[in-house]
């Protein structure tokens, strides 16, 4: 049995293509043989363009989807298992694109206890997990305050405390700031990294944007379902001609320092921060 918190073997998901009447005419296979092991505790990022298959697989991490063939394992659990898929998603937690589809609640404390409840949670302990969630994302100032008052920023931020205070091992989020401005992905990405230091949960991100993921411990690029570059921030960004064959872009503080290495430059690939290249840039006085 694997130890990995997230373990995929050979996975495949295909699904029925159907025309306009809704008959089915084929099928497509979405994932295409995907090995994926991501160790307790770790930040791993996922990327790709729209319609690579990111978003399928991190569907398979929480059970919403199962493999047409292959398997996944979530913290040793078989997802496939139907008598492990209450197991599963507690212990994975999934954070969506949109946080008006997760907040429920008409105050912000009322929403995040929300989850807990329903696992049968005793209700001091809810309002223990409630105030250490919302802690965890910067927002226990605004716990009697009503999700419509929020920024787009603030409310994900809401959705992330609500999947935290169950206490799930792993958190899966799914282009969590594709609708945020970029100070609201900024906060997310800051709550994100909080998080993971102070609770010690595993966080898959999946998402196409790159300066999300320049902290993440190891980065896998999706195209057409299957895994296409597989290493640290620094080595997936080193390759930027690759990463351009798969349609990404790079962060721009790599693709500036790029671009001067192309001119003569000597400075060394993958950098990912400004510092970083401001450093670079002095040592070569």
């Amino acid at each position: 049995m694997p130890t990995e918190m997230i373990h995929a073997e050979k996975l495949i998901y295909e699904y029925d293509k159907r025309d306009e009447e809704g008959n089915v005419i084929g099928s497509e296979r979405a994932i295409d043989g995907v090995d994926i092991d991501v160790p307790q505790g770790s930040f791993v990022a996922i990327l790709g363009h729209n319609g690579s298959g990111k978003s399928t697989l991190a569907k398979h991490m929480n059970a919403i989807l199962v493999p047409t063939s292959g398997t996944m394992w979530v913290d040793g659990r078989d997802t496939k298992d139907p008598g492990e898929l209450w197991n599963v998603r507690q212990t994975a937690g999934m954070v969506f694109q949109n946080p008006d589809n997760q907040i429920i609640g008409t105050v912000v404390e009322e929403d995040v206890g929300f989850g807990p409840e329903n696992l049968g949670v005793p209700t001091d302990e809810i309002w223990k997990r409630v105030e250490e969630s919302l802690k965890a994302v910067g927002m226990i100032d605004r716990r009697k305050d009503s999700p419509n008052k929020l920024s787009g920023g603030q409310k994900q931020r809401v959705a992330i405390a609500g999947v935290l205070a169950m206490e799930p091992k792993c958190v899966v989020l799914d282009e969590p700031t594709a609708m945020l401005d970029p100070n609201g992905r900024k906060e997310v990405i800051r709550a994100v990294e909080e998080l993971r230091k102070k609770k010690k949960v595993t966080v898959i991100l999946i998402t196409h944007y790159m300066e999300e993921v320049i902290d993440a411990d190891q980065v896998f690029v999706m195209d057409g379902g299957h895994i296409v570059m597989h290493g640290t921030p620094r080595e997936i960004f080193s390759r930027v001609d690759e990463l351009k064959s798969y349609r990404m872009d790079v962060p721009q503080v790599t693709m500036l320092a790029e671009e001067l290495r192309n001119r003569g430059l000597d400075l060394p690939r993958g950098i990912l921060r400004r510092d970083e290249l401001v450093e670079a840039l002095c040592r070569l006085r």
